[in-house]
């Protein structure tokens, strides 16, 4: 069950949250140095890890699932961000150059239907990035902060649900080495934690950061998840007939 977009905007909001915020972000700019001229969509709960790629990209948005709820992005700016639906987003085909997934593969309820959309929209070349919670941390544990909600994932759980879903996992980092409690004396050494966790306890990780490209050398059988769209949205090649019906997208 997702958690509600008011619960996660408190969580980010305070002391915890901010250093998550921070140090998510720090080791997701190590992952993707730049995107500049993209289009850059989040999905789920993605806008603390946003911010940063205002500037450069050439497109940024944010999709928030029904069942989470929605609130305007970027403050006190024009509004980049919508509902949508986890099993059909409002997307054209291969328009989004990278992805930024947080807070909703762990508590989606089509978690298969929601990759196929993902790689719907993505580019050939398109990427992305999936923030999740990992199962053998402390994180997963406490239902204090959003990463103790929903499914947790193995590292090897995360890249095997990737590639069932026709992506090609390129890349895996783990972040929040750090307890998600003590005093703010203990947490501001954030990026202590982050140092000596990477080297010592990786496996204790609070979340996942799991990078993958799409594979467009093979479909696989969607097994009845194919989308029917309206048949004026469909391109029809010059010199073919027109019968009026939708096709289904891939």
């Amino acid at each position: 069950m997702h958690l509600d977009v008011s619960e996660l905007q408190t969580f980010y909001d305070g002391h915890l949250g901010q250093i998550a915020r921070r140090l998510i972000r720090q080791r997701l700019r190590e992952v993707w140095p730049s995107v500049r001229g993209q289009a850059v969509l989040g999905l789920g709960y993605a806008t603390p890890y946003l911010r940063p790629f205002q500037e450069e990209a050439g497109r940024v948005i944010a999709l928030m699932p029904a069942q989470q709820g929605v609130m305007n992005w970027p403050a006190g700016a024009s509004n980049l961000s919508a509902l949508t639906d986890e099993s059909f987003l409002p997307l054209p085909d291969s328009c989004i150059d990278r992805v930024i997934v947080a807070h909703i593969l762990e508590t989606s309820e089509a978690m298969r239907p929601f990759l196929r959309q993902i790689w719907r929209v993505l580019t050939p070349s398109g990427r992305l990035v999936v923030i999740a919670p990992n199962r053998t941390s402390l994180w997963a544990q406490f239902e204090t902060t959003p990463f103790g909600h929903g499914t947790p994932f193995s590292r090897s759980q995360l890249s095997r649900l990737l590639s069932d879903a026709l992506f090609t996992p390129t890349a895996a980092t783990t972040c929040l080495h750090m307890p998600p409690f003590g005093s703010r004396y203990l947490l501001r050494n954030g990026a202590r934690w982050e140092s000596w966790g990477q080297k010592v306890w990786p496996q204790l990780a609070g979340v996942h950061l799991a990078e993958a490209t799409k594979e467009v050398m093979a479909l696989a059988p969607d097994r009845g998840l194919r989308q029917r769209v309206p048949a004026k949205s469909v391109l029809v090649p010059r010199g073919a007939a027109s019968t009026g019906r939708s096709r289904p997208q891939p």
